[in-house]
C-alpha cells in the first residue's frame, strides 16, 4: 500500500480568467506529467478537453489528473471559475484536503474569488494562495494581498516577493531561504539561478521574512518563547509551524508568480508538499442515518485497514461509457470487489477503475484510502451516493447543491426526435445536478433549469453535438398565479327539475382572500339542517376543484378562503353531485366580483456584501 502521508489532494479554485487551468499546465509540465504546454487561448490545454471549452477558453467541468512532485502524488482537480458552474466547485470541495486558490495580480480579488473562498472555509479546506498574472499591465501583489486580508477577512502569510513587476517582472524573493529566483525569457520553467537578493530589496525582504516568522513561530509556544528570546528558528522548525497553521487554516502561504511565463510555479508545488495536508491529516468524514440524515457520531477514518467508505462526486458520460469518479475514504477496492449502494440499497460489481488524466485513462487493478478514480459502467449511482463494504453499510455526509435560478422551454426541430431528447437530457441531469428538467404543467413545456445563461447554452450546444439532438429554444411561459383582493357574500342555486328525478343544490356562502400562502380553506357556520352535513365535502370538493383554473388568464388560483354560511336543499332532487356542481358555478358567479389579481413570480435570493458595503 501506499504511503498515505505521501498524498495531496488538492484543487484549484479561482474566478473566470485568473489563470487556474495555465497554473495546471504548468504544474503537469513541471511535474512530468506532459511534456508540452498547452494554451487555454489557442484551446489546447489539457484540462479543457471539450468542445465547447476549447472555444470559449474557459473551463466548464472539473476535470481530474495525477502527477507527482518529490516523491508525493498529487490527485489535482481543475475547476471552473465562472458562476454558472459554482456547482463543478462545490462538490469537488467536498472530496478534497487542500487548494490552491489563484489570484489575477492586476484583477484581484474578484466576485466568484469570493464565493469559492466560502464554499471551501464552509468545506474546512486548508489552501495556499498563488497571485498570479504578475506580469500583466496592473499587476500589484502588495494590492491583492491587501485585498485578500479586507474583502476575503482571510490572514495572507506572505512567503515571496516579486521581482520586478508588469513586464519588467523577472523572478520572486523566497523569504523561507532568503534568495533570489530569477528566470531568464526563454520562457522554460526550469531556467532560473538562485542569486542572493537584490539590494534594493534586501530591507523589504527582511521586514516581510520577520512578519512571517513571528506569524509561524505562534503555532509553537517554546518555539515563539525562543523567539522572543533572540533565537531564530530552523527550517524544518519554521516549515512545522507554516504546516500546522496552513492546516488550522489560520494562515494561508501566499505565493506570487506568471504561471503564462512560467515564473514562481516550483515553490508554489513546494508549498503543496511542505505545507497542505496528507489525506490523514483532515478532519475524517462524519457518518450518517440514511433516513434522517443526521450524524450517527462515527466517521469514516482514514485508513486501508477499515472497511471500504467511498463517495461518489461526479458522474460523466463519455465516448467509453459512463464513468463515476470517487473519493475512496477508507479501505481498499480491488477490481471484481462488490460494493453497496447505501443509497439505493444495491450491490454492483466493480468492473474496470481507470486513473484519469483529464479525459485520458489508465487502468487500474485496486486503490486505497486516498485515491480519486473513476469507475466504469455503474448503473444506478448518482452524484453524492455512498459506496461501502456490503457487510459493513454506512452512509457519508451527502451533498447538497442549490437549486436552479434560469430556465428555458426547449423543443426538438425534428418532431420525431422528443424520445432520444428525452434520453440525451436524462444524462445530462445525472451529470450535472444543477441541471434540471421538468414538464410544465400548465403549457406540456419541456423547460430546462440550470445556474445561469451560459450553463444552459452550454448544455443545448452539447445536446446537438454530442447527442445529434437540435433543440428550438423559447422562453418558458411565466409562471403566474391568481388571486383575490375582496371579500364577497353570495348564494348560488343549482337547480335541474324536469320530471323524475332532478339535482338541487342551494349555497349561501362567503369568499375571501386567505392569508398568503394559505392556498384553499373551507369551512361551515351553517346553523340547523338548511344544509346537510353529508353534502359539505362535495360542496368543498367543488370549491376547491375550480383553484386549478383562474378567472383572468387561466392561471391556478392562490389564498382563497370560502365559508358556507346557509342554503337549501331538496329531500329527494338533492345529492353530493347536485351540491359540487353548485359550488363550481358559485366560484364562477363570485371570483370576477373579489377583485381577482394576477400573481408574478418571486424568488428568495441570499446576498452577500462586505461590510464596508453595508
Amino acid at each position: 500500500m501506499a504511503d498515505l502521508s505521501h498524498y495531496r489532494n488538492i484543487g484549484i479554485f479561482a474566478h473566470v480568467d485568473a489563470g487556474k487551468t495555465t497554473t495546471t499546465e504548468r504544474i503537469l509540465k513541471l511535474t512530468g506529467k506532459i511534456h508540452k504546454t498547452g494554451e487555454v487561448h489557442d484551446g489546447e490545454s489539457t484540462t479543457d478537453f471539450m468542445e465547447q471549452e476549447a472555444e470559449r477558453g474557459i473551463t466548464i467541468q472539473s476535470a481530474a489528473t495525477t502527477c507527482f512532485w518529490k516523491d508525493h502524488r498529487m490527485n489535482i482537480i481543475d475547476t471552473p471559475g465562472h458562476v454558472d458552474f459554482t456547482v463543478e466547485v462545490y462538490r469537488s470541495l467536498k472530496v478534497l484536503d487542500g487548494g490552491i486558490g489563484v489570484f489575477c495580480g492586476s484583477g484581484g480579488v474578484e466576485p466568484q474569488s469570493e464565493t469559492n473562498w466560502r464554499y471551501a472555509n464552509e468545506s474546512e479546506v486548508a489552501r495556499v494562495i498563488f497571485v498570479n498574472k504578475l506580469d500583466r499591465m496592473g499587476a500589484d501583489f502588495y494590492r491583492v494581498v491587501g485585498q485578500v486580508k479586507r474583502v476575503l477577512a482571510a490572514n495572507p502569510l506572505v512567503m515571496t516577493l516579486p521581482i520586478g513587476i508588469e513586464d519588467e517582472f523577472k523572478g520572486v524573493v523566497n523569504l523561507l531561504d532568503m534568495k533570489a529566483y530569477i528566470w531568464d525569457d526563454s520562457g522554460l520553467p526550469e531556467n532560473y539561478e538562485v542569486v542572493d537578493i537584490p539590494e534594493d530589496m534586501v530591507e523589504k525582504a527582511q521586514e516581510y521574512r520577520e512578519q512571517l516568522v513571528e506569524t509561524a513561530v505562534e503555532q509553537d509556544d517554546d518555539l515563539m518563547m525562543a523567539y522572543m528570546d533572540g533565537e531564530e528558528p530552523s527550517l524544518e522548525d519554521l516549515k512545522r509551524c507554516i504546516r500546522k497553521g496552513t492546516r488550522d487554516m489560520s494562515f494561508f502561504p501566499t505565493y506570487c508568480g506568471s504561471a503564462f511565463k512560467n515564473k514562481g510555479i516550483q515553490l508554489v508545488l513546494d508549498a503543496v508538499v511542505d505545507f497542505l495536508p496528507s489525506p490523514t491529516e483532515v478532519d475524517p468524514q462524519e457518518l450518517t442515518d440514511e433516513e434522517t440524515g443526521e450524524p450517527t457520531g462515527e466517521v469514516a477514518t482514514v485508513s486501508t485497514e477499515e472497511p471500504f467508505r467511498a463517495l461518489a462526486f461526479k458522474i460523466m458520460d463519455d465516448r467509453f461509457g459512463a464513468l463515476t469518479f470517487i473519493r475512496i475514504y477508507s479501505g481498499v477496492l480491488n477490481k471484481g470487489d462488490t460494493v453497496l449502494n447505501s443509497a439505493t440499497g444495491k450491490t454492483e460489481r466493480i468492473g474496470r477503475m481507470v486513473e484519469m488524466h483529464a479525459d485520458e485513462r489508465t487502468e487500474l487493478q485496486s486503490a486505497q484510502a486516498g485515491d480519486i478514480l473513476a469507475v466504469v459502467g455503474m448503473k444506478n449511482v448518482q452524484t453524492g451516493h455512498t459506496l461501502c463494504d456490503p457487510k459493513n453499510p454506512c452512509t457519508l455526509e451527502p451533498m447538497i447543491f442549490p437549486e436552479p435560478v434560469i430556465s428555458i422551454a426547449v423543443k426538438p426541430k425534428d418532431k420525431g426526435a422528443n424520445e432520444k431528447m428525452s434520453i440525451a437530457i436524462g444524462k445530462l441531469v445525472a451529470e450535472d445536478p444543477s441541471f434540471q428538467v421538468e414538464t410544465d404543467e400548465d403549457s406540456g413545456e419541456t423547460i430546462l433549469k440550470g445556474m445561469g445563461e451560459l450553463h444552459l447554452d452550454i448544455k443545448v450546444d452539447i445536446l446537438k453535438r454530442t447527442y445529434g439532438v437540435e433543440l428550438e429554444v423559447g422562453q418558458p411561459q411565466v409562471a403566474y398565479r391568481e388571486t383575490i383582493t375582496t371579500p364577497v357574500e353570495d348564494s348560488y342555486t343549482h337547480k335541474k327539475q324536469s320530471g323524475g328525478s332532478g339535482q338541487f343544490g342551494k349555497i349561501d356562502y362567503r369568499i375571501k382572500p386567505g392569508e398568503q400562502n394559505s392556498g384553499f380553506k373551507f369551512t361551515s357556520t351553517v346553523v340547523g339542517g338548511n344544509v346537510p352535513k353529508e353534502f359539505f365535502p362535495a360542496i368543498e370538493k367543488g370549491f376547491k376543484s375550480m383553484m386549478d383554473q383562474g378567472v383572468l388568464a387561466g392561471y391556478p388560483v392562490l389564498d382563497v378562503e370560502v365559508e358556507l354560511f346557509d342554503g337549501g336543499f331538496h329531500a329527494v332532487d338533492s345529492s353530493a353531485i347536485a351540491f359540487e356542481i353548485a359550488a363550481k358555478g358559485a366560484f364562477r358567479q363570485s371570483i370576477p366580483k373579489a377583485g381577482p389579481q394576477l400573481l408574478e413570480p418571486i424568488m428568495k435570493v441570499d446576498v452577500f456584501s462586505p461590510e464596508d458595503n453595508v
